[in-house]
């Protein structure tokens, strides 16, 4: 049955080739598409993870709304001349210390670290910019986020010696500014400080090298007018996929706000979500036009080979057996088609992977572009192949199956 299966093909091989050709060119396609977007997925929550804590702990503040007062006045029609506004709740962690005993006490957690955080404006000279100061434990923060390795001059650790600052790179550059060099800080309406810059960092992260600082917790609190108080608590699990169900517990606590790293970047899991959406499309287009000739193949071969059935049928083959020579058929189109679109995919994907790319979101310098070869994607570029092939095949095969000797000579 395969022999047979393999010359009736062979007797229309400009239409077999055709449709062989788009089997590989779905295939490939999907291995292609897939390869670029979660390689860069895979790179991009890499970065995520590193460059931040895995959940954050911090006050929860709430917008004010007309109905927001309810609760003080049950009962009483309340019209409001001016309708209340702005924020309830403040940027400060009041139950620091209880948190601080929890994380003490939960073995999940790897690390944790306390932090003060406050907007600032940096000068050095003519120069000015606005940023973004954190005040960090330095032997805790190392512990969180992997600064010690952005840092490109000086270290993390001079944060100790006092009076001390750790610039961006991007931000030093724009103020101008080198290692041992002094800037002047300050926030809100104070009086201007001046700090010694000990360290450059360079995380790759634009947003982050150009407009963040990290200082001494105690000398950005003073900094900031926030003496004593802290904003977040960092934390660092053992397991970081364990993020999301460990902020859902530790919202049982209390009216604290805290967020994992999935929830702080959920913008980028919804660019993923669509990412799948648009690679799934593209990819069952492909084969759905590879799969219509293989229907379009199939049903005119059978038309043609109508005589051929009826002899087999003649000399003892079963309908199961004419339907099954005929499946064959779209079976071998999606094995071969499957094989060559691997193959043609992967040495796409090799070169793509020697392709130069800059990143405009990312500061540090050039590179190459970031490809994934899980073996998911090839198992999974296969099985949709042959499926497809095969379910474009069942319909005229069934058919075939079913003539019977007597109708194909009716119909001569």
């Amino acid at each position: 049955m395969f022999f047979i299966s393999l010359r009736q093909m062979s007797a229309r091989g400009k239409q077999t080739l055709t449709t062989l050709f788009g089997i590989v060119l779905g295939t490939a396609a999907f291995i292609i598409i897939s390869g670029v977007l979660l390689g860069f997925r895979g790179y991009l929550v890499d970065q995520l993870i590193n460059a931040d804590c895995h959940v954050r702990v911090s006050s929860r503040q709430e917008i004010i709304r007309s109905d927001s007062m309810d609760d003080l006045f049950p009962n009483e029609n309340v019209f409001w001349l001016s309708p209340p506004s702005g924020k309830r709740g403040s940027s400060h962690l009041a139950t620091a210390t209880l948190w601080y005993e929890r994380l003490e006490a939960d073995s999940e957690v790897q690390a944790y670290s306390p932090q003060v955080s406050g907007r600032i404006f940096l000068f050095s000279g003519a120069n000015r910019e606005a940023g973004k100061i954190i005040g960090i434990v330095p032997n805790r923060q190392i512990q969180i986020t992997p600064l010690s390795d952005y840092i490109i001059e000086g270290s993390v650790e001079s944060l100790s010696a006092g009076n001390r600052i750790v610039l961006g790179e991007g931000l030093a550059q724009l103020l101008g500014l080198r290692l041992n060099k002094t800037v002047w800080i300050t926030a809100g309406q104070r009086e201007k400080t001046p700090f010694r810059i000990s360290g450059i960092f360079r995380s790759g992260n634009k947003a982050l090298d150009d407009g963040v600082a990290y200082g001494l917790l105690s000398e950005v609190q003073q900094l900031t007018d926030q003496s004593g108080r802290i904003t977040d608590i960092a934390v660092r699990l053992k397991d970081v996929n364990r993020s999301l169900q460990k902020a859902d517990e530790w919202r049982q606590f209390g009216e604290d706000k805290i967020t994992s790293w999935q929830e702080a970047n959920s913008s980028f899991f919804a660019i993923f979500k669509l990412q799948d959406a648009i690679r799934y499309s593209m990819t069952a287009a492909i084969l759905t036009v590879a799969g219509f000739g293989i229907y379009n193949i199939l049903n005119v071969i059978i038309n043609q080979k109508k005589r051929e059935i009826a002899i087999l049928r003649s000399i003892g083959y079963r309908p199961g057996d004419v339907l099954l020579i005929f499946l064959l058929q779209g079976i071998v189109l999606g094995v071969a088609g499957g094989l060559f679109g691997l193959l043609l995919g992967f040495l796409i994907c090799l070169r793509i992977e020697s392709m130069p790319f800059t990143n405009p979101l990312f500061s540090a310098g050039g590179g190459t572009m970031v490809v994934s070869f899980a073996p998911s994607i090839y198992v999974q570029a296969f099985l949709q192949s042959l499926a497809a092939t095969i379910i474009a095949s069942v319909i005229p095969a069934r058919y075939a199956g079913k003539l019977s000797p007597i109708e194909i000579i009716r119909g001569e």
